[in-house]
């Protein structure tokens, strides 16, 4: 008597997890945004491959607002968790560059997915990490996805040093008696008469410690702002440090630094450049005499012929 064949086993379910980025928050606010529209196509892929029996995870892994350069990311770390934990089997992207931009930081995570026996499959790029064939592609695509970020950071610094030549402020943290509107330093009227003070009582007493102290019986504090993903930065006690950075600062006799290049600015100045070039000799000179270790701005100290 003749034994009926077995049927064909079921493929093992695959259980796939749909990751998404987008570097800047830009248009993350709208209903239907760039990282819906990502996950739309993730989604009718996997549905594409019902027939393998790959089935769609419920959980989001979002990263809006945060770059591929690094992988201080809160939605991958929680992805590699749940890899590592077993809950994953297959990651899709909508191209290769949204899981990472550096070659060295996509090694690692690859090893982590091949560690954990999970795929990788970019949706737009058409490749599986399954195969030798797919991972010389991820290669070549991931080079070039390196390529263009390190392109980008260069034009990026172009743009800073261009802007910084004309006098115009580039950007970065803001500093105690301006405010940033439209990318342009304004005047903070309340500000500026500490900052006057603040030098004043330098020239006065002539040891950083001493103002430091002065400061914390004022209760008066670093430069406090807001940003733009509403977290509040600054507004810390003044220690020598602090202290020495903002005498030391060419912003507050109107002008803009470039790594060791100065440029007159559009902004308008706090401090005098006489009284700033007496303070630039005297600070110079007693944080040398007082300190075992260097400023980590002390390069922003101009001499008094370029301060004035």
């Amino acid at each position: 008597m003749n034994k009926r064949a077995k049927p064909p086993a079921e493929p093992a379910t695959i259980r796939c997890a749909i990751y998404t980025r987008k570097s800047t928050e830009e248009g993350l606010e709208q209903e239907f945004n760039t990282l819906d529209a990502q996950r739309e196509a993730g989604e009718a892929y996997i549905q594409s491959q019902r027939h393998e029996n790959w089935v769609c995870l419920p959980d989001r892994y979002d990263d809006g607002g945060f770059t591929g350069a690094n992988m201080d990311r809160p939605a991958l770390r929680r992805l590699l968790a749940d890899i590592e934990s077993g809950k994953v089997n297959c990651v899709v992207v909508y191209k290769v560059d949204r899981l990472s931009r550096s070659l060295l930081d996509f090694t690692r995570i690859i090893e982590t997915f091949d560690r954990n026996k999970v795929s990788f499959v970019s949706v737009t790029q058409a490749f599986n990490t399954a195969s030798s064939m797919g991972r010389l592609v991820l290669n070549v695509l991931l080079s070039f996805a390196q390529f263009e970020r390190e392109m980008i950071s260069e034009r990026t610094r172009d743009k800073i040093a261009a802007a910084r030549r004309k006098g115009k402020w580039s950007g970065g943290m803001p500093v105690l008696g301006y405010n940033v509107e439209q990318t342009k330093l304004i005047l903070d009227d309340a500000e500026a008469r500490r900052v006057r003070e603040i030098f004043e009582m330098y020239l006065e007493r002539q040891s950083l410690l001493d103002v430091a102290k002065e400061l914390e019986n004022r209760c008066w504090r670093t430069k406090r702002w807001t940003t733009k993903k509403d977290t509040e930065r600054g507004g810390r006690r003044f220690d020598k440090g602090s202290l020495y950075n903002l005498l030391t600062n060419v912003v507050y006799i109107g002008k803009v630094r470039y790594k060791t290049e100065v440029y007159e600015g559009e902004h308008e100045a706090i401090i005098d450049p006489e009284t700033f070039a007496k303070v630039q000799t005297l600070a110079a000179g007693r944080w040398s005499a007082t300190s075992t270790t260097p400023c980590c701005e002390a390069s922003c100290i101009a001499p008094p012929a370029s301060a004035e």
